[in-house]
This record gives C-alpha cells, structure tokens and sequence, in this order.
C-alpha cells in the first residue's frame, strides 16, 4: 500500500488533462494521522502542479485522516460516504469538490 506522500507524488501522473477543460483551481489536502500532513494541487492550463504546505487562497480544502485518504484512494471507502460520515471534510467550492473523482485516474 503506498503510503501518503506517494499519492500525492504521483498525483500529477494521475492527472487526466481531456477531462480538465475549463477548470483552473487550487485545492488543498489537510491530511491528520500517520504519514499525514498539508498538500496543495493546482490545476491550471490542463496541468496539474502538486507542492507541499498550504495553498494561499484554495477554492477548495480536503480534511480528512491517513487512513481514510488512502482507503478511498485505493477503492475501499467512497468520498461521498466518508463525506456523510464526517470523516471528509469539505470546504469551499462543492461543485470542484463533486468533479474531482474525474479528474484523477484511481
């Protein structure tokens, strides 16, 4: 299993461009427990750029524990379940947030 830092280290490979069309957004991923800690993705010109620490102004934040990134990333948990379950937490532009399962290949 990979651990955190490794999905956001692949995240840009991840990145599918075609479905990206039109959005140019920041997203920061606050990630608590093991391994965890503060990512930011900008998504600008069909390119995904992924850094360490906080973003500046994101138009969305993620707030969700290691375990739980790593189970949805992986397919056991759903974001929309660990959404209603309070164990993701959503900040900021909800329609980015819903759209960002396409964005990425799992």
């Amino acid at each position: 299993m990979p651990t955190v830092q490794e999905t956001f280290d692949a995240m840009p490979g991840r990145f599918k461009a075609d479905k990206a069309a039109g959005t140019s957004a920041t997203i920061q991923y606050d990630i608590s427990g093991d391994g965890g800690g503060t990512w930011n993705a900008v998504i600008k010109d069909g390119t995904c750029t992924v850094s360490p620490g906080a973003a500046a102004s994101p138009n969305l934040t993620l707030q969700i524990g290691a375990q739980d990134w790593l189970d949805m990333l992986g397919g056991k948990q759903s974001g929309q379940m660990l959404f209603m379950s309070g164990k993701l937490k959503v900040k900021g532009d909800m329609g980015l947030a819903m759209k960002l399962g396409s964005l990425f290949q799992m």
